[in-house]
Formats: C-alpha cells, sequence, structure tokens
C-alpha cells in the first residue's frame, strides 16, 4: 500500500497541463461518441460498430493510463504510443460516421494542438501531416472528396500546429528560467545561512578568545612566582630528599601550564602583523639548521628541496616561523622509531591564485582519515597526555588564515603525511595589471596601511574574485563576483583575467 501512495504523489507531482489535456481528451472523445450515439439517428446495424469502436477506446485507454501510472518516467514515449490508437480510433469513427461528411474530424485538430504543446511544434507539424493522411485515407473509403472542404479542414492543422507548437517551446524556456532562477535562489539561501552560521560561530570564537586572552593574563603572573619559588626551593633542597622530587615536578608541570598559556595567547590574540617580502627557501635553511640536532638526537634523516628561482612573498616571517616550527616538530614526534623528514617548497596555481608551497613531510603512521577531520580544532590532540598542548595546528590554521592563503594535509593510514602551507603571492607580470582601487575608490593605494585596510591583501590590487581568494578560502573584498558566483560573468573579468601557467 505505502508502495501505490508513493508512486500516486510521485504521478501527483509530476503532472502538467499537457497531461490534463490528455486526459481531457479522451473523456471528451468517449462523451461524445455515446452522445452522438444518442443523439444522431443511427441505423441499428450502425450502433454495434459504434459500441465496439467506444470498447477499443476504452480499453487501450484504460492500459495506457494504467501503464503510464506504472512508468510515469516514460510519459512521453507512452503518448507517443497512444497517439497511434488515438489515429486508428478517429480513423474508425470517419469511416463509419460518413467519411468526409462526419462530424467526428475535429478530433484531429484536438490531437495536433495537444501534441504540438507537449512535444513542441515539429511534433505538432508531422502529427497534422499524419492527421491529413489518415482524413484523406477515411473519407476516401466512404465519400467521395471535396477538394476545398478538405484542404480548408486540414490546412487548419498546420495552422493550428506551427503556433500553439512555438508558443509551447516559449512557456518551456520561460519555466526552465524560472526554475534555474528558483535553484539560484535556493542555492543562495543556502549559502547565507551557512554564511550566518559561520558569522555566528566566528563571533562565539572571538568572544571565547578574549575570554580566554583575560584568563590566561590573569593566570600568568601567579604562576609565574609558582614556577620562580619552585626553582629556588629545587636549588636549596637537598638531592636526597623526596621534597627535591616534589619541587622538580612542580617545576615541570608549571612549564608545562606556561606552555599552555603561551599557545592560548597566541591563538587568541588579534592579529597584529609586520609584513613584508621573505624568501621561503632561506627560511627552510633556517629550519634546518634550528632542528639539526634534534633529527641527529632522534636518528632521522633529513631532505630539503628548495625549489629554484622561487618567487617571495609578503608574509610575516615570524609567523611562518612558527607555523612551519610547529609541524617540524609535529612531524619528528611521528617517527618514533626513525624515519625521513622532508621539507620542499614549490609553487601553485590554484582558481587562478598564484602560490608559493611549503611542504613538510614524514615517513610516520599517517593518520586516518577520521582524525584529519578533527586535528585542526582547538586542544585537539593526538598525542599522551602532557606531550602538547593541542593547539600547534590550530594556530598554523590562524596564521595561514591571516595570511589570506591556506594550511592542507595529506595522510593515509602507514603511509606517512605531508602537510602544505599555501602563500599566496601576486607575480611580477600582474603587477601591472587593472588595479582594484580605480574601480572601487578606496583609497589603500595612498593609505599605506594595505595590509589592515584591504581583506583582499596580499593580492590587493587585483579586483578579480578568485585571485583575491574566495575560491581559495579566504574572504575577499569584491561583492560583484562574490554574487554572481562565476568569473566569467563579472564586469572586470576581460580587465583582470587570472591566468596560470598551462598544466
Amino acid at each position: 500500500m505505502s508502495t501505490l501512495k508513493a508512486r500516486y504523489e510521485s504521478v501527483r507531482s509530476g503532472f502538467e497541463i499537457a497531461d490534463i489535456g490528455f486526459f481531457l481528451l479522451r473523456l471528451i472523445a468517449l462523451a461524445g461518441t455515446v452522445g452522438w450515439l444518442l443523439v444522431a439517428s443511427v441505423p441499428p446495424e450502425t450502433v454495434s460498430t459504434f459500441l465496439w469502436i467506444a470498447g477499443f477506446f476504452l480499453s487501450y485507454g484504460v492500459s495506457g493510463y494504467t501503464l503510464l501510472f506504472l512508468r510515469f518516467d516514460r510519459k512521453r514515449d507512452i503518448y507517443r504510443a497512444l497517439l497511434l490508437f488515438d489515429l486508428a480510433f478517429v480513423y474508425l469513427l470517419i469511416v463509419h460516421s460518413g467519411g468526409f461528411a462526419s462530424d467526428f474530424y475535429p478530433g484531429f485538430y484536438l490531437l495536433t494542438a495537444l501534441h504540438a504543446f507537449y512535444f513542441g511544434y515539429r511534433t505538432g507539424l508531422v502529427v497534422a501531416a499524419v492527421c491529413t493522411v489518415i482524413y484523406f485515407l477515411a473519407g476516401f473509403r466512404v465519400s467521395a472528396i471535396e477538394p476545398i472542404d478538405f484542404l480548408l479542414r486540414t490546412s487548419f492543422l498546420y495552422l493550428i500546429a506551427l503556433p500553439i507548437g512555438l508558443l509551447s517551446a516559449i512557456l518551456r524556456a520561460d519555466k526552465e528560467k524560472i526554475e534555474s532562477l528558483n535553484r539560484d535562489l535556493a542555492g543562495s539561501l543556502e549559502t547565507m545561512k551557512e554564511l550566518q552560521g559561520k558569522i555566528m560561530e566566528a563571533e562565539k570564537l572571538s568572544a571565547l578568545g578574549r575570554l580566554t586572552a583575560n584568563v590566561a593574563h590573569e593566570i600568568r603572573n601567579p604562576l609565574t612566582a609558582i614556577g620562580g619559588f619552585a626553582k629556588r626551593l629545587e636549588k636549596r633542597l637537598p638531592e636526597t630528599t623526596p621534597e627535591k622530587e616534589y619541587a622538580k615536578i612542580v617545576v615541570g608541570e608549571v612549564a608545562r601550564l606556561e606552555r599552555i598559556l603561551r599557545d592560548t595567547l597566541t591563538f587568541s590574540r588579534e592579529a597584529r602583523y609586520h609584513l613584508q617580502y621573505a624568501d621561503m627557501n632561506r627560511l627552510l635553511a633556517r629550519t634546518e639548521a634550528e632542528f639539526g640536532e634534534i633529527r641527529r638526537e632522534k636518528r632521522l634523516l633529513l631532505a630539503v628541496r628548495p625549489a629554484p628561482g622561487l618567487p617571495p612573498c609578503i608574509v610575516d616571517e615570524d609567523q611562518i616561523r612558527q607555523a612551519l616550527d610547529n609541524l617540524v616538530t609535529n612531524a619528528i614526534d611521528a617517527m618514533t622509531d626513525g624515519g625521513t623528514l622532508t621539507l620542499a617548497t614549490r609553487t601553485a596555481c590554484e582558481n587562478g591564485t598564484h602560490y608559493v608551497v611549503i611542504d613538510v613531510s614524514d615517513t610516520g603512521p599517517g593518520i586516518s582519515a577520521d582524525l584529519v577531520k578533527r586535528i585542526f580544532e582547538p586542544f585537539y590532540s593526538t598525542k599522551e597526555t602532557g606531550h602538547g598542548t593541542g593547539l600547534g595546528l590550530s594556530i598554523c590554521k590562524k596564521i595561514m588564515e591571516e595570511h589570506r592563503g591556506s594550511i592542507r594535509v595529506s595522510a593515509a593510514p602507514g603511509g606517512g603525511t605531508t602537510f602544505s602551507l599555501y602563500l599566496p603571492y601576486l607575480p611580477v607580470d600582474e603587477i601591472f595589471k587593472a588595479q582594484c582601487w580605480e574601480v572601487i575608490g578606496c583609497g589603500v593605494e595612498k593609505s599605506g596601511n594595505a595590509a589592515e585596510m584591504c581583506p583582499a591583501f596580499p593580492n590587493y590590487g587585483r579586483i578579480c574574485w578568485s585571485v583575491a581568494g574566495t575560491l581559495s578560502e579566504t574572504k575577499v573584498y569584491c561583492p560583484v563576483a562574490e554574487k554572481v558566483r562565476d568569473c566569467r560573468k563579472c564586469a572586470f573579468y576581460e580587465i583582470v583575467k587570472p591566468s596560470c601557467p598551462p598544466g
């Protein structure tokens, strides 16, 4: 019963005006045949013939609509099959009611009109031609042809098919346009809801961050005092006393709390970056030197692969160093039984945005797909308790987003892990293209403070939505392009058309 109900709902929701027209046509044809038998003076021997014709009509009509109910997705094919039976039905009516003198020839008009409306003017003209031939054959068998009457009657078939078919095409195009607009509107509303949710979440996190920062500041001073006194006690207590061990534990735990406070303050503070051009290959070399001793102690191999001719990026070098140090530390911790740490740089171009990419790869146990979804959450850590704060990757993500870039991870259980820092940069050959401030009039080029004024920094100077970073998971100051969600529809596309190297 539930299956029949579901099928009925499916048929009802998919019913169109033309479907109603086809159904009414059959009711009118059946009622007209019965009414003609009741009103017209029909010889008794002819009545049985018309009853047989009506039975034929009723049987194929019921069969057709039963099939339509069961296979509504094939209704166009079913209507084409029913057309053959409808033509045969009208043919039989005309043959047995006087040929060219029959009053049933308007049935051809109804068939032509409905099929032209449903299938279009081409099908309508084909149906009109078939009706002309069938009408000629039906009438010619019974009575002499009247050329003028025949031409007048059949010419109306084509006069009906062409305008109705063209009107149907216009209505169908308008309907598709409305449906497309409805889909776009639904998508825009869904996007708006998502953005509202993200804004609310960002406001909550911002409030929580301010609260956390205030609490951390209040805790830092007494914690520093506790740590200082604990260190003094540790130095003065004899080596063999249990109090000496207690003091060491206090010093160690205070140090761990200080690390947590430092990471919490870093994560919750507002961005105050000192942006300047920096060479990421030089940063890689510095990282190699800093972690050289640690990786030798851990018996790890280190491979450094700087890309030749790497363009400089506009970054806060200290912050990028912090993000890189966090990733290298995590990679070293992941390879407890030795392995290879690889540091590499490269360039990439996605959605019209050019990037300098820093890859940090290890040969550790990898990360499962479930953990990949959570590793950037604040305070989430896979390390043992007391080792790490769970904020390292969250801080990396925050730093990259504030640089209008992103951090990505590629990992598989048992296959190692690669973290990639994507830093956008503006190629030299694009600097002289159209500048966004020329169109917007924001005055950023005169402010001397583009980093804080322009949310598209460091890609300011380009109004193109994709180049400025919307498609690279960041925000952008270009409401026109962001609204149409298609760079090619943007009025500025031809001016600042983004270009990436082939491949």
